[in-house]
C-alpha cells in the first residue's frame, strides 16, 4: 500500500461524486425540458448511463475469451443494486415509490430476471436467448415512454418575459445542456469507478487479501459505484424518482442490453455456471420480488427496510467468501442463515406486510368521500 493507491481511491470518490452530480442535474433538466416524468428519465437514460461500467466489463470479458464472467458481472451487479445501493439510499432518506413503478416496472424487472433463469437452465445464453433478452429490454423502454405520455410531470414552467431586444434562448438549447451534462456525468462515473477499483485492489493485494475475495467484493461493488453515487446524490437533491428508477432500470438494462447484446456477438454462447443457477440468479430474483411488497405497503421503502437489505447483502457476501475459501465456519453460518435468520426475516416481512395492508384498508373505509386526486403518484 502506498500513497499513490490511497490517492487513487480518494480521487475516484471525488470524481464519482462529481459525475453523479452532473448526471442527476442533466437528467433532471432534460426531464423538465422534454416534459418527461423524472421517473422515466431515471428508468431509461440514467440507468443506461450508470450501467456503462458493467457494459465495458462484460465486453472486455468476451474479448479476453472469458465470456463466463459476463453472467456473473450482470447478476452480481443486480444484487448489489437492490440490496446494497437501494438499501443505502433508503437509509439516507425513506424512498417514496410511485404506483406506476410497482404496477409496471418492478414486475418487468422480476419477469426478465426469471426469464434469464429459464434461458440459462441449459448452461448457456445462446444468441437466440440474447435476442430475447434484448427485445424484452427494448420493449420496456418503448412502453415506458408510451405510458409516460399520460403522466403529468408537474406544472409547466413559466418563462419570464424578455426584453424586446434580448434574444430568447430556444428550448433545444436547454436540451443540449442537459445532454452535455449527462455525457459529462457518464465519463466521470466511468473514470471514477476505474480509479477507485484500481486503488482499492492494489491496497487489498498489498494487505495479503486473495484475488478471489478482491473479485467478489471490490470489483463487484466497483462496477456498481456509479449507481450508488447517482442514487445517493439524487436522494440528497430530492429527486427520489430518479434514485429508485435508476436501480430498477439499471437491473433491466444489465440483463437485457449488457448481457443480451453481448450474447448476440458470441456464436458459441455465454456459459452459465451451475452455482449461478443454484444460488446467484435465484437470489437476484428474490431481491427483485422482495421490492414488490415493500414498495406496495404504503409505497415507501423505509429506513429499517433499507437496513434489512444491507444486512442481507453482507450475509450473502460473507457466504460467498466462506464458500470460496472453504472456511470451517461455512457449515455453521449456513445452518444459522437457513434455519433461523431467513425464516425469522420471512415471518417479520409477512407480518409487517399484513399489518400495512390492514392499515391501508382501514383508511379507505374510514376516509370520507372526496373529489378524485389526480396526483401523479396514482398515474400508470
Amino acid at each position: 500500500m502506498n500513497a499513490l493507491d490511497i490517492g487513487s481511491v480518494v480521487l475516484g470518490l471525488v470524481v464519482l461524486i462529481g459525475g453523479g452530480e452532473a448526471l442527476v442535474r442533466g437528467a433532471s433538466g432534460l426531464a423538465t425540458r422534454l416534459g418527461v416524468p423524472s421517473l422515466v428519465i431515471g428508468l431509461v437514460i440514467v440507468s443506461a448511463s450508470t450501467s456503462a461500467p458493467e457494459l465495458s466489463v462484460t465486453i472486455g470479458a468476451v474479448l479476453d475469451n472469458e465470456p463466463d464472467l459476463a453472467v456473473g458481472n450482470a447478476v452480481g451487479s443486480n444484487i448489489v443494486n437492490v440490496l446494497l445501493i437501494l438499501g443505502a439510499s433508503a437509509l439516507l432518506l425513506p424512498l417514496a415509490v410511485k404506483r406506476r413503478l410497482v404496477r409496471f416496472d418492478i414486475p418487468v424487472m422480476v419477469g426478465i430476471s426469471i426469464l434469464l433463469l429459464l434461458l440459462g437452465f441449459d448452461g448457456e445464453i445462446t444468441q437466440l436467448d440474447g435476442g430475447v433478452l434484448l427485445l424484452a429490454a427494448v420493449g420496456h423502454i418503448v412502453l415506458s415512454f408510451t405510458v409516460s405520455r399520460g403522466e403529468p410531470n408537474g406544472p409547466p414552467a413559466v418563462e419570464s418575459p424578455s426584453p424586446p431586444n434580448r434574444k430568447v434562448r430556444p428550448r433545444w438549447q436547454g436540451v443540449l445542456i442537459g445532454a452535455a451534462l449527462i455525457a459529462l456525468g457518464i465519463a466521470l462515473l466511468v473514470l471514477g469507478a476505474r480509479l477507485l477499483v484500481s486503488g482499492a485492489t492494489n491496497i487489498a493485494s498489498s494487505l495479503g487479501v486473495s484475488s478471489l475475495i478482491i473479485g467478489l467484493t471490490v470489483v463487484a461493488i466497483g462496477t456498481s459505484l456509479p449507481e450508488l453515487a447517482t442514487s445517493l446524490i439524487a436522494v440528497r437533491r430530492g429527486e427520489r424518482d430518479i434514485a429508485v428508477g435508476n436501480i430498477v432500470g439499471s437491473n433491466i438494462f444489465n440483463l437485457g442490453f449488457v448481457l443480451g447484446l453481448t450474447a448476440l456477438f458470441v456464436p458459441a454462447g455465454i456459459p452459465v455456471a451451475q452455482p449461478a443457477i443454484a444460488l446467484d440468479i435465484p437470489l437476484m430474483i428474490a431481491a427483485a420480488v422482495a421490492l414488490l411488497p415493500i414498495a406496495f405497503t404504503g409505497f415507501t421503502i423505509r429506513r429499517w427496510e433499507g437496513a434489512v437489505f444491507i444486512a442481507l447483502y453482507v450475509a450473502y457476501t460473507v457466504y460467498l467468501v466462506l464458500a470460496a475459501t472453504q472456511h470451517q465456519a461455512l457449515q455453521g453460518f449456513t445452518i444459522v442463515m437457513l434455519y433461523f435468520t431467513l425464516p425469522l426475516l420471512a415471518v417479520t416481512l409477512i407480518a409487517v406486510t399484513a399489518y400495512e395492508i390492514g392499515v391501508i384498508r382501514g383508511r379507505k373505509h374510514a376516509a370520507p368521500a372526496s373529489p378524485p386526486n389526480y396526483d401523479d403518484t396514482d398515474a400508470i
